[in-house]
């Protein structure tokens, strides 16, 4: 391919690019960004014999700048798994509100050709990512509750030893034989079953698929005005946090 033929390629893709952003993806039709580009109407059929493969070059532009947002809200600059999860959910949440064209078009499956132009391997690692560091804050947050129970126990045992009420193994003292419920932790200490990692959790690859859900929903309704309304919320920021509870469970910091 000549430079001259490169160019018009690069062109198009940059014209259909400006247009989405202009007029949405309504807006990309093969004869208007032929239009916009200064060639004729069949011109783009040199390069996208379809309308579905000039759409997803144009969609694998966003891809890319997702995946460059995102790398750089993940990167490991001695953040916990949960503050870069955080950090790469907001990265999207700002790329969906300020991109909405070009938003819609990376979700609209139904009008690309995902095995065209290498789109699998631009997207699927952003998913990829996401369940990674969702395996990291479950590791995190295990170690955490396991050293926190440690502590506890620890605390328990240097009370039982200071030769005051309750010191040895109970039988006899004062306070008469310890039963089974005598050792169940105290409501709100750390090492009770809030803190505990939850059973039966889902594979961080389905958490991680519902979270992505989570944050659609949260970007489609509040563009709408209907979260505002129903909540009352004016930082959606808020949204993600609780978004973030209900997947990892609260924040234990």
């Amino acid at each position: 391919m000549g430079d001259q033929e490169g160019g018009l390629r690069a062109r198009l893709v940059a014209v259909g690019v400006a247009l989405v952003a202009e007029e949405g993806v309504q807006a990309l039709t093969l004869r208007e960004i032929a239009r916009r580009a200064g060639v004729s109407h069949g011109a783009p059929r040199r390069h996208f014999p379809t309308h579905r493969e000039l759409l997803s070059a144009i969609a694998r532009e966003g891809f890319a700048r997702v995946a460059a947002e995102a790398a750089t809200a993940a990167a490991d600059d001695g953040r916990g798994a949960r503050e870069r999860i955080a950090a790469v959910c907001g990265s999207y949440i700002r790329f969906a509100r300020e991109h909405r064209g070009m938003y819609e078009l990376m979700l609209r499956h139904d009008l690309l050709k995902s095995g065209y132009l290498g789109l699998r391997s631009v997207s699927l690692p952003l998913f990829d990512l996401l369940t990674t560091l969702l395996i990291e804050a479950r590791t995190e947050t295990e170690a955490e509750t396991g050293a926190r129970a440690a502590t506890a126990t620890g605390a328990r045992s240097g009370a039982g030893s200071d030769g005051g009420p309750g010191a040895g193994s109970g039988a006899g003292s004062d306070y008469g034989p310890r039963t089974g419920s005598d050792d169940r932790p105290e409501a709100g200490s750390d090492d009770g079953p809030e803190s505990a990692p939850r059973p039966g959790a889902a594979p961080p690859r389905v958490t991680a698929g519902a979270l992505w859900a989570n944050l659609h929903g949260i970007v489609q309704l509040w563009e709408w005005g209907a979260l505002k309304l129903a909540t009352g919320e004016d930082d959606i920021d808020a949204l993600l946090r609780a978004a973030l509870d209900a997947h990892l469970g609260p924040d234990q910091r």
